[in-house]
């Protein structure tokens, strides 16, 4: 069939609105040849491109090896079956569990970052940017120490908050944190991780001498410095004060190489927690996102006993669980940033306003992580489910907290029982 010059043009227009333009050289050709013959629309062209781009990010079967045959001669009945068809097949494989490669992780590449110092005009806190009302929410406040992450992990939320590769420290931030209004007859628990990671950065522009100031001067404030890092140093050569409760996100091996781009790897972060730990500090680990994948149970068993062979629960304030939750812009900005990653190659449905995986595999996972830990630990530690609806509660830990008020109460009642004991056992 020859180009129609009128749809030709139109095409130029509508592949401007898609992300057309991130497809590879054959694919755009191949999308292109398509589009003409079926005289796509724009909302048709952008699945297919969608498509194509899942595809490609997954590295297994292309946009031309899964394009079916046309249905019947007439173009506009050939459309819709074709894009059933397609749409079928990349259900399929999207809803298959994933393989990671047992030999080698798969490609990676970490964009350079840039640091960068600025004013910034003030200096508050704020909440959890992924808080919602449909959701069992611990009421978190967030300080944003730093803006923007080093870190390039599939998965992030931060991505869709930042653009380019640029980190920015406030050269006013010791100052204002100093002066930030805090009651000393409330109770604050302040997380520095949802704008960037907490340790990755050390002491750089004296961020962390600022925090431990600021924790000091403040007992009423349990500050959680939340990481993926193994940059522990500066910490272990200050005076940390005992509300200071550094959390470490963990992983499988498995998905710390395939997707957490550039991050340390479980041993290092492991170490560095066990280095903090034994400096009488209480930690805290987050199971978040627990990613469904073919052989995860066996590989979060091994993570899941290592944790518990190598700390006291005692030594611990919390383990929260959590799985892979996106919005719209996120998928979007993933889709377009051309890494290899099967991040999104799951079910995904929607949950509270997101997309999530269906209940079924929640509760699998969750359920996996809660049991596999001891009496002890379950006694001691504060779990908890985050971002997660309270349906999840009663089945994975057989209690459930009738509001978020509740949640936050007795996660802050818990959190500074373990830091008194902390302090308690200082010389």
């Amino acid at each position: 069939m020859s180009a129609d010059p009128a749809y030709l043009a139109k095409f130029g227009r509508i592949s401007g609105a898609t992300a057309f333009g991130r497809l590879g050289p054959a694919d755009r050709a191949f999308v292109q040849a398509q589009a003409l013959h079926y005289r796509l629309t724009q909302q048709e062209l952008r699945q297919v491109v969608d498509i194509g781009l899942d595809l490609a990010m997954w590295g297994g079967e292309g946009l031309r090896e899964i394009w079916p045959p046309a249905g019947t001669a007439d173009p506009r009945l050939g459309k819709k079956e074709v894009l059933r068809q397609l749409s079928g097949r990349w259900n399929d494989l999207r809803r298959a569990p994933n393989r990671y490669p047992s030999d080698a992780p798969l490609p990676l590449s970490v964009a350079p970052v840039e640091p960068r110092v600025r004013e910034k005009a003030r200096l508050g806190l704020g909440y959890c940017p992924v808080a919602s009302e449909k959701t069992r929410c611990c009421n978190l406040l967030t300080l944003d120490a730093v803006d923007n992450c080093g870190y390039d992990c599939s998965y992030c939320s931060i991505q869709s908050f930042f653009t380019g590769n640029q980190v920015f420290f406030d050269n006013g931030f010791a100052e204002k944190l100093a002066g930030l209004e805090i009651d000393p007859e409330r109770t604050y628990h302040i997380g520095t991780g949802q704008s960037s990671d907490s340790l990755m950065w050390g002491n750089s522009n004296g961020v962390l001498d600022a925090l431990i100031a600021f924790a000091a001067q403040h007992p009423n404030v349990i500050l959680e410095l939340k990481t993926k890092s193994a940059n522990v140093g500066h910490l272990l050569k200050s005076d940390l004060p005992a509300n200071i409760l550094c959390t470490w996100s963990l992983n499988t091996p498995t998905i710390i190489a395939n997707e957490e781009r550039g991050t340390p790897s479980l041993e290092r972060r492991l170490e560095a927690a066990a280095r903090i730990a034994g400096k009488g500090a209480v930690v805290g680990f987050h199971f978040h996102p627990m990613i469904h994948y073919a052989g995860w149970e066996e590989d979060y068993t091994r993570l899941f006993e290592r944790v518990q062979a190598m700390f006291d629960p005692e030594q611990v304030a919390m383990v929260s669980i959590g799985t892979l939750t996106f919005i719209k812009p996120v998928m979007k900005r993933i889709r377009e940033s051309g890494v290899t990653s099967q991040i999104l190659k799951l079910p995904l449905v929607e949950a509270e306003g997101k997309l999530s995986y269906p209940d079924e595999l929640k509760l699998a996972l969750f359920r996996h992580c809660y049991t596999a830990f001891s009496d002890a630990w379950r006694r001691s530690v504060f779990f908890y489910l985050c971002m997660e609806h309270q349906r999840f509660w009663r089945p994975v830990f057989g209690h459930e907290y009738d509001s978020n008020a509740r949640f936050e109460a007795a996660m802050k009642q818990r959190y500074l029982a373990k830091i008194a004991l902390a302090e308690a056992r200082r010389p």
